[in-house]
C-alpha cells in the first residue's frame, strides 16, 4: 500500500432535491442537504465521500452543521498535509483527535479510502475484502398517509424486483399498516418494519403483535441508548430485533451481542465512524454467526458507491437498503447513476477504482452553496 500523503481537502455542503418526500417517524425530508468531502493526495489523486448526517438532530445527535463545524475545526486542520501508512491509519489518528463524532469522523475516512483505493487502481469494494459482484436491494417505504396507500406503494416495489421490503413504522401506525401490506404481498415476501426508535417498553404488547406476520425483524423500536431494555423486548417477542441507531462502535455491537439486545445489526458505515469500525463490526458478527446489512442514509451516488463497496463483504447476508439513484433523486451527481437490475441486485463496480463511478463536479458546483478548501497551513472559504 502506497503511503499517503494529503495535500488538499475540499467541503461542500449541496441541496439535493428529492424525487418526493420521505417520512419516518421523526420527521419528514424533502430536499437533502448533504455535506461532501474532496480529498487530494499530492501525487493528485481524489477520492470522494458524504456525510450521512442530517439537517436536523432527530436520527443522531449529529447534524450537517455540527459535522461541518468539527471537520472545519477540528479534523480535517488535524489531517490535511500529513502522511499516513495507508487508509487503516486514519481512523485511530482522529480518534485522538475528538472523542465522539462518528458521522464527521466517518465521511473523512471513507474518503480516504476511496482515495487510497484510487491511488492503488482498484476497486474500493476489493480494498475492503469484499467478495460479492452484486448485492441484494432492498426498499424502504416511508410512512403513508393510510394501509391501503401503503399496500399500495409495497405491491409496486415488489414489481419493481425489490428483493427486501421495509415499513417504516410508528405508535398508531404499525399493526394495520403491516397487516394491509402482508395481506397484499401474501405470506413469503421478505417483510420487516422500521421503529426509528418511537416505541418504548411499555409497547411491548403491541409489537408482539407483529409476531403474526412472520417478518424478518424489527428495526431499532426502542431508544438508541437503551441496550437492556432491547434485550428485554426481544425475551418478549419472537421476531428478531435489529439494531441500527444504537449500533456505534464495535463495543456497543459487543454489547449487543452479550446483552442479547437484538439478532441482527444494521451497518451503516457512515454511521458507526468509517470502514475500520465497519469491518470490526462486520467480523465481530460473523464470528457470532449474526447476520448485517446495509441501511440507508439518503445518500447521494457517492455516499451509495461506499455503501455498496461495503455490502459485498462476506457477511453481509440480507438485503440492504441500497435503492438505485432514480427511487430518490430526479437526477444523481455520479455518472454512471447506479441502477438494480430486474431481478433486484445492484453490480458492484469489481472492474473500476474506487467507488466505481464517477463525480459529476459541473453538477456538484452548481448544487454547492457553501464551500471550504484546506491546504496544509491555510484554508480558502
Amino acid at each position: 500500500m502506497s503511503e499517503i500523503h494529503l495535500d488538499r481537502v475540499t467541503l461542500r455542503e449541496i441541496r439535493l432535491p428529492l424525487r418526493r418526500p420521505f417520512r419516518i417517524s421523526s420527521g419528514t425530508v424533502s430536499d437533502r442537504r448533504i455535506l461532501l468531502l474532496e480529498i487530494r493526495d499530492r501525487s493528485g489523486a481524489v477520492g470522494w465521500s458524504e456525510c450521512v448526517a442530517a439537517e436536523q438532530p432527530n436520527y443522531s445527535p449529529e447534524t450537517v452543521d455540527t459535522a461541518w463545524l468539527m471537520l472545519e475545526r477540528w479534523l480535517v486542520p488535524a489531517t490535511v498535509g500529513k502522511s499516513f501508512d495507508g487508509p487503516r491509519a486514519i481512523h485511530p489518528h482522529l480518534e485522538k483527535v475528538a472523542r465522539g463524532h462518528p458521522m464527521a469522523k466517518g465521511a473523512l475516512e471513507m474518503g480516504v479510502w476511496e482515495l487510497a483505493a484510487r491511488m492503488e487502481g482498484v476497486p474500493l469494494s476489493r480494498l475492503l475484502g469484499g467478495v460479492r459482484d452484486t448485492v441484494d436491494v432492498g426498499i424502504s417505504l416511508g410512512l403513508q398517509d393510510s394501509p391501503e396507500a401503503l399496500a399500495q406503494e409495497a405491491r409496486a416495489a415488489l414489481k419493481d424486483g425489490f428483493r427486501k421490503i421495509k415499513l417504516k413504522i410508528g405508535p398508531g401506525e404499525d399493526y394495520a399498516y403491516v397487516a394491509a401490506v402482508r395481506e397484499a404481498l401474501g405470506p413469503d415476501v421478505p417483510l420487516m418494519v422500521d421503529a426509528n426508535s418511537a416505541y418504548t417498553l411499555e409497547d411491548a404488547d403491541d409489537l408482539a403483535r407483529l409476531d403474526e406476520f412472520g417478518l424478518m425483524m424489527i428495526e431499532q423500536p426502542l431508544d438508541r441508548a437503551d441496550l437492556l431494555r432491547h434485550a428485554k423486548l426481544q425475551a418478549r417477542i419472537r421476531t428478531p430485533i435489529c439494531l441500527d441507531e444504537s449500533i456505534d462502535s464495535v463495543d456497543r455491537a459487543q454489547d449487543m451481542l452479550e446483552l442479547e439486545s437484538g439478532r441482527i445489526v444494521n451497518l451503516k458505515p457512515g454511521r458507526v465512524g468509517g470502514f475500520a469500525p465497519s469491518l470490526a463490526i462486520h467480523d465481530l458478527c460473523r464470528e457470532r454467526d449474526v447476520p448485517v446489512w446495509c441501511g440507508g442514509m439518503l445518500e447521494s451516488g457517492i455516499g451509495r458507491g461506499h455503501n455498496v463497496a461495503l455490502a459485498s463483504l462476506e457477511n453481509f447476508r440480507l438485503p440492504g437498503d441500497l435503492s438505485p439513484s432514480a427511487r430518490y433523486w430526479e437526477r444523481d451527481i455520479v455518472d454512471p447513476e447506479w441502477t438494480m437490475d430486474s431481478e433486484g441486485r445492484v453490480t458492484v463496480p469489481r472492474d473500476r477504482p474506487g467507488i466505481g463511478v464517477e463525480v459529476d463536479e459541473e453538477r456538484v458546483e452548481s448544487l454547492t452553496v457553501r464551500r471550504e478548501e484546506f491546504m496544509a497551513g491555510s484554508s480558502v472559504s
